[in-house]
């Protein structure tokens, strides 16, 4: 527990110094230099060691020569991991199938692919000697998770163990998997889907039309699900904050009309299937995680990043009428637009569209 609390304080430093350099940081060698280095150095390798830490190892492929990976980490003389390295404004999702070729030449099991904030980790869990192609282990340090560095500590020098490791990367890697599956079904049910759950319950063949209400019927299910398991944990941590505190003079109870403003606000059931919908249309732009709300006593914000600097759009749900509110034209001149029902949001896909074009 020692070892993972320091590693993410270490981590957490590191992107302080990304945060504050990455502007100044114009080339991939500099990428490498000011970043990935310190990186490697937290999970205990020496960077100046040349038999530990190889940069620009040679890597050729059949005919192809002069092909070089960026760092290559060998331990007791053995290669336990690669490091192909760009950009700090790259998507290193662009790149596996260049660390795919790279793999296949190197006696590694581990390969990392990174632009200094990402890193993605894949092993061969499928094919002996042929890169999967998804990452088993992502370690993001703008969004650093006790989960993540659980699994990052096996990495470490003091601690490395190629068994370990690939013991918990085959759980890792179908659990990543299970959770996209279910998150892609959250966001957009398929036919399979709902035909799987409402034969439970439903004996009748299941029609177009019937397979169409049962789409709405399910989407109203999840929201209602979501909305009431948030509301429980939020009154379950209001309760235990009550308990922890005992009535003074300072936090004596408060009468109905001096609530905090956080006891007042409720987020309803159509406020959050509204964010749905609007999740569910960018996502042909964004993964979901990097859609977020946070709901307050005026509105119900949707933010890119849960950056309250970077609105998507502003629901205004709490009176007789219903509004809408776009950034499309910046976030200095939105405009409210009333709906009439939740499906009206769809005609304003290329508002919202807009709107992440502006960040």
């Amino acid at each position: 527990m020692e070892i993972e609390v320091e590693l993410k304080t270490k981590l957490e430093q590191l992107y302080s110094r990304v945060e504050s350099l990455k502007d100044q940081i114009k080339t991939e060698e500099a990428t490498k230099n000011a970043f990935i280095m310190p990186f490697l150095q937290i999970l205990g390798y020496d960077v100046f060691n040349p038999t530990e830490v190889i940069p620009e190892f040679v890597a050729d492929i059949g005919t192809k020569k002069g092909e070089k990976v960026d760092y290559v980490i060998k331990k007791d003389d053995q290669v336990i991991l690669i490091v192909e390295c760009k950009h700090w404004k790259e998507n290193v999702e662009a790149y596996t199938s260049q660390l795919h070729r790279y793999y296949h030449v190197t006696d590694t099991r581990f390969a990392i692919i990174t632009n200094g904030i990402v890193y993605n980790f894949f092993t061969d869990l499928e094919k002996p000697n042929v890169m999967d192609n998804n990452p088993f282990l992502t370690v993001n340090l703008a969004n650093l998770k006790d989960s993540t560095i659980k699994e990052l500590v096996k990495f470490t020098k003091a601690t490395f163990s190629l068994d370990n490791i690939l013991e918990s990367a085959e759980a890792l890697k179908y659990v990543r998997a299970f959770r996209n599956e279910f998150e892609k079904e959250i966001q957009e049910p398929s036919d399979d889907f709902i035909k799987l759950l409402a034969r439970r319950f439903f004996e009748k063949q299941i029609n177009a039309n019937r397979l169409e209400t049962f789409t709405g019927y399910l989407k109203r299910a999840m929201t209602s699900y979501f909305n009431d398991t948030i509301n429980a944990r939020l009154k379950t941590a209001l309760n235990i904050e009550e308990t922890k505190q005992p009535a003074t003079a300072e936090t004596a109870p408060q009468g109905p009309e001096e609530e905090t403003e956080e006891i007042k606000i409720v987020t309803t059931e159509e406020e959050i299937e509204a964010y749905q919908i609007v999740k569910a249309i960018l996502r042909e732009r964004l993964p979901a995680h990097r859609i977020a709300y946070r709901d307050t006593i005026s509105y119900f914000g949707i933010l890119l990043d849960d950056n309250n600097r970077k609105p998507i759009c502003r629901l205004h749900f709490n009176g007789n009428k219903k509004y809408i509110e776009f950034f499309d034209k910046g976030k200095d001149s939105s405009e409210r637009v009333q709906i009439d029902d939740l499906d009206n949001i769809y005609t304003y896909k290329e508002r919202l569209l807009s709107t992440l074009d502006n960040y």
